[in-house]
């Protein structure tokens, strides 16, 4: 563990004044859906081994073919996860916030992956050393059921966003990217270049700047010195193509909301 994880360790002592006033400041577990939806027995053996992690916007969780060492539970921030070609050339195959994790084939068994996870979103995250997490998976129990159903509802997630980078224009593709950012912040507002948001979608940057430049035009949004601001989310869906309705579905369906309130609930 890195000094800087291990003083922020969710079971950690907090014996001077700056570590409290740190730890009062940190984003709770429970923001992130997947970590707070797990019974209380689970939670019991896996939340004193979470430990607080940064995640910057830019920073790289792991390139291509790495071993992956840890899985990480987004709370206010976004990862990418993007395919790179020999050529340099990229594009995002899904995104991750507060309602899933990074770094599924560790508990699929393949240790490492082809794709690339980056920071969309700078915010925080909670990492857990993934021989804990498979402990925990191999009980056969809870754990293995949500992370069963979160890797269907990012594999749809894929799998749609190879359909419309295929057959939908810019302007369809950047309202969908626009509204599953939207979805896992608790604000409207993103930091994002354009070149930053081409590279994400794998097309040209001056297409994203008249894409963006007409959903400005439309009142929409709001695009200055990197920062966008959705005015009128309404609109926006009804800008975007299926796809983004398709994810979201999916992910409601799949994702356990409904438990997460009843938890909620019935500890009131």
């Amino acid at each position: 563990m890195d000094p800087d994880a291990q003083r922020t360790a969710v079971s950690g002592a907090a014996p001077a004044s700056e570590n409290n006033a740190r730890r009062l400041a940190s984003p709770d577990p429970d923001e992130n859906h997947l970590l707070a939806a797990l019974p209380q027995d689970v939670r019991d053996r896996i939340f004193p081994h979470l430990e607080l992690y940064p995640l910057p916007l830019g920073k790289s969780l792991y390139e291509s073919g790495d071993a992956l060492a840890h899985v990480y539970f987004p709370t206010d921030s976004i990862v990418s996860l993007l395919y790179v070609m020999e050529s340099g050339a990229s594009a995002e195959i899904s995104v991750v916030g507060n309602e899933g994790l990074v770094g599924i084939s560790l508990f699929m068994g393949g240790e490492s992956t082809p794709s690339r996870a980056v920071v969309q979103s700078g915010g925080h995250s909670y990492r857990l050393l993934g021989a804990r997490l498979k402990e925990e998976f191999n009980r056969h129990g809870d754990l293995l059921v949500l992370m069963l159903r979160y890797t269907q509802a990012l594999i749809t997630q894929m799998a749609q966003t190879a359909v419309c980078n295929r057959h939908h224009n810019i302007d369809q593709q950047l309202c969908r990217w626009l509204l599953l950012s939207l979805d896992r912040l608790s604000g409207n507002n993103l930091s994002m270049t354009q070149e930053l948001i081409a590279n994400m979608l794998g097309v040209r940057r001056e297409g994203v700047t008249e894409s963006a430049g007409r959903l400005q035009r439309l009142g929409v949004i709001t695009y200055r010195r990197g920062h966008i601001t959705v005015l009128d989310r309404p609109a926006l869906e009804k800008l975007s193509c299926e796809c983004y309705e398709v994810v979201k579905k999916e992910t409601d369906r799949l994702l356990p909301y409904p438990v997460l309130k009843a938890r909620r609930e019935s500890k009131a």
